[in-house]
């Protein structure tokens, strides 16, 4: 099922980038035709030549490949788990809306952080802040969404003031319903599962109980929560295609000798269980002002319509991961796309520079 085209391009943008950048480790990049599930893309830098093992020094570059820092044979995009960052909230926006935690004309007053109490200790309150000092002024869900605030965020998921909050287990059901925490059974080897976290996971895996903190850091991304770029790619398919989860497919057909097909792949709808178009409606349009007036702003005169999410996630040791995630053209999704460098820095201002280039090529210079 892959493009060739888009292949090689994706992987061109990504090492020139790569090269560019003080501090990322490396990069992938997922794309998807969503109605279909078929990978149009799939790369993962650094890799290697497989032409090396028909070479005579053979076992000397393999031993020298797996001794490298650089850790060529891992594949980032199948097998990488990171976590999300804000490229969740767009799942956590849905979840909200069909639980009836807010509507999209609810409104919340950003003012930069909030403060929870601290029952064991008066003095010292915990402070959740926002990305944005002084907050983002009067949010409603898509402006949110386009300006990533956290604030909104902790609101709807843990709950705030006025806000109940979804709480930690139905989070979990609608990032489940999208395919998080569990393979996607693309057809080649190695893939991760990724990690949605809830209290039982924690005191099994950790020893520890889990804290109203812990379902503030799960709403925006952060935590323990953590998902491969295959599995964050075909969620956002399934935002563009009306919730439908498609299982991903690489191979397309096999034929014999005498060009018979002995195999056909078909698209195949793994679950609809997060499909109200209404609700997904609403997540699409606060990604589209993603692009038209938040944090992606540079996609805005591209040939297709991109809507989007930036991401930008601590990580364990070194800079952050920054994130890119989207589909397009907006009305007529064609393809979904994730872009991520690792410990690459702002998802804005690392990622989005990339996915630019690949839809210019992909709506426009490719055409002519």
């Amino acid at each position: 099922t892959i493009d060739a085209g888009l292949q090689k391009k994706i992987s061109e943008v990504l090492m020139r980038r790569l090269a560019l950048s003080s501090s990322a480790k490396g990069a992938t990049a997922v794309a998807i035709e969503p109605a279909t599930g078929e990978i149009l893309a799939l790369v993962t830098i650094p890799s290697y030549d497989n032409n090396m093992f028909s070479t005579p020094s053979a076992r000397q570059e393999y031993q020298r490949m797996e001794r490298s820092a650089l850790n060529p044979f891992f594949n980032r995009a199948i097998s990488g788990m990171y976590p999300p960052g804000s490229v969740i909230k767009p799942f956590v926006a849905y979840a909200a809306l069909e639980e009836g935690v807010v509507t999209p004309r609810t409104q919340v007053m950003s003012t930069g952080s909030i403060v929870i109490p601290n029952p064991y200790n008066p003095d010292a309150p915990a402070v959740f802040r926002d990305w944005k000092a002084g907050g983002h002024g009067i949010v409603d869900i898509y402006k949110a969404i386009a300006e990533s605030v956290n604030t909104y965020f902790y609101a709807i998921g843990g709950g705030y003031g006025d806000i109940s909050g979804l709480g930690v287990l139905r989070i979990k059901k609608y990032l489940d319903a999208f395919g998080f925490g569990t393979k996607t059974n693309i057809d080649i080897m190695g893939e991760g599962a990724g990690v949605v976290p809830n209290q039982e996971w924690k005191e099994r895996v950790l020893g520890a109980q889990w804290t109203l903190g812990d379902t503030y850091n799960v709403s925006i991304g952060q935590g323990n929560l953590l998902v491969t770029p295959l599995q964050l790619t075909r969620a956002y398919a399934a935002l563009a295609n009306g919730g439908k989860l498609m299982q991903p497919l690489l191979v397309k057909e096999v034929i014999d000798n005498n060009n018979n097909v002995i195999f056909e792949s078909r698209p195949l709808v793994v679950t609809t269980s997060a499909d109200d178009e209404k609700n997904l409606q609403a997540v699409r349009t606060g990604m589209r002002q993603t692009v038209t007036d938040g944090s992606a702003r540079r996609l805005a005169d591209l040939p297709g319509a991109v809507a989007g999410k930036t991401g930008t996630a601590q990580a364990p040791r070194g800079a952050t991961h920054a994130w890119f995630a989207s589909f397009a053209p907006f009305d007529d999704p064609q393809i979904a796309l994730v872009i991520l460098f690792e410990e690459g820095g702002e998802g804005s201002a690392v990622a989005v520079p990339a996915a630019q280039e690949i839809y210019q090529w992909y709506f426009g210079d490719r055409k002519k």
